[in-house]
């Protein structure tokens, strides 16, 4: 008799054990399950405590979590008893005012036990109070502690590994609302970028203007979406009909070509190519000299990049059809090459000045050239001459120089001429690598 009631107990027992195995897989696949599905992490934290409470088979259950100045905070709280919820919630939210935990502060080296020890202070010392951390990419984030008042619970190692468990399944769900958090932000930022190109595409000249004599081409190519080089071609004041046949595109009397680079790339570089094409056409329209512009150009921008650590250079030049002169200046920018096509031979053009916005007070010189048929003129940008190729070798300006002199012999348009150097450059970096800095390039060509 004895035996068969032993057996019958032992069937019993393992038929609890096995319904309590199965409680605690449903619980943890429910978990599972909310961490899929929830798209709020506030909804999935509150799950948290009743877990921890269910497959371990204590009273309650306590999640913390560390605001980011290292305060405890009391997140969420799960306890059986309805009655005594409202006295252990406030309990808790006292022991959480009390510690201020700072992650990897070696003067808290064990803040269960600190917590341990609040908690028993405010809930009386019958309660046993059992923790462990939440790490968050090994960085400790809170913790999830499961609370008993029965003097007969224990912390037994499977209660430990369910409750490492749960505090995991905790842990991912931070790192994921976290991640998503900074996706929005790209995502959004992305759209802000969309923006910002497609506002400086617009401020990029759609299309060469057409002005007698002279065959134009010009590409940009930012290195970022937003960059900071800039060309323009700007009609001046000194022909009254101008201003009014602007949209015939096709108006004789002198024309502004300028092309300048913000020192560094992306939005801050394309913010102040943006507020810099408004200033220099400004001050176009007065009918200074190039010299002259550009000396009234650097002291009004001299003020708005003081505190910007950002410098800009810049060449501006004016072309006049009738006597095919190119007056022009210089503030510190790549001096642009000119093709003499009676000697086929390539010189600079420079004048000494310094960059805009570096000193209030510079000056900057003027100088003319009396361009023939068939001279070519192109302007760049330092993009080119710093582009590197991967064994770090840089482009530099002779090797392109040398391309110009190449092109201008074999070439007839100026769209050839930039086709073939940006196909060289390209070649020299190579194919699958991204280009480090923005490159432009400007092609003026006198045709007759």
């Amino acid at each position: 008799m004895t035996d068969v009631t032993s057996v019958v107990a032992l069937k019993e027992l393992v038929a609890r054990l096995s319904r309590e195995q199965n409680k605690i897989q449903d619980l943890l696949s429910s978990l599972g399950f909310a961490l899929r599905s929830f798209n709020n992490l506030n909804q999935f934290l509150e799950l948290i405590p009743l877990m921890a409470t269910r497959v371990t088979d204590a009273d309650g259950s306590a999640l913390f979590l560390y605001k980011p100045n290292g305060q405890i905070r009391l997140e969420q709280l799960h306890w059986q008893d309805s009655r005594q919820r409202k006295n252990i919630r406030k309990a808790l939210e006292t022991v959480s005012n009390q510690i201020t935990f700072a992650p990897n502060n070696n003067q808290i080296a064990t803040p269960t036990n600190v917590l341990n020890d609040q908690m028993h202070r405010y809930l009386g010392p019958d309660m046993q109070v059992f923790g462990t951390a939440i790490l968050v990419k090994h960085t400790e984030r809170g913790w999830l502690c499961v609370l008993s008042r029965s003097p007969e619970y224990t912390w037994t190692e499977t209660r430990q590994k369910l409750v490492r468990l749960v505090a995991d399944q905790t842990a991912v769900a931070i790192e994921n609302d976290e991640l998503a958090v900074e996706l929005r932000k790209k995502e959004r930022l992305d759209q802000e970028l969309e923006i910002g190109a497609e506002i400086q595409r617009r401020l990029l000249p759609r299309q060469c203007p057409f002005i007698p004599g002279v065959a134009l081409a010009a590409r940009c190519r930012p290195a970022n979406r937003v960059g900071g080089d800039y060309y323009d071609f700007i009609p001046t004041s000194h022909n009254q009909n101008i201003l009014q046949n602007i949209q015939d595109n096709s108006e004789e009397g002198r024309w502004g070509l300028v092309i300048g680079d913000v020192m560094g790339k992306g939005v801050p570089a394309g913010l102040i190519m943006t507020m810099m094409r408004g200033m220099l056409r400004g001050e176009v329209l007065h009918g200074h000299s190039p010299g002259k512009i550009l000396q009234n150009l650097n002291r009004v921008m001299y003020a708005e990049l003081e505190n910007s650590h950002r410098f800009v250079t810049m060449f501006y030049s004016e072309y006049d059809p009738e006597t095919r002169i190119l007056s022009y200046s210089n503030a510190a920018h790549n001096p642009p090459f000119w093709w003499h096509a009676a000697t086929k031979t390539v010189t600079r053009l420079d004048t000494l000045g310094m960059l805009i916005g570096l000193d209030a007070n510079s000056e900057y010189e003027d100088a003319q050239a009396q361009l023939e048929p068939g001279d070519i003129i192109v302007y760049y940008t330092d993009g080119f001459t710093d582009a590197a190729a991967a064994s770090g070798d840089r482009y530099d300006e002779e090797n392109l120089l040398l391309a110009f002199d190449y092109a201008c012999r074999y070439y007839n348009e100026p769209e050839e001429i930039l086709d073939y150097l940006f196909d060289l450059v390209q070649e020299f970096v190579g194919s699958n690598r991204q280009n480090a800095d923005d490159m432009t390039l400007v092609a003026l060509q006198v045709v007759e």
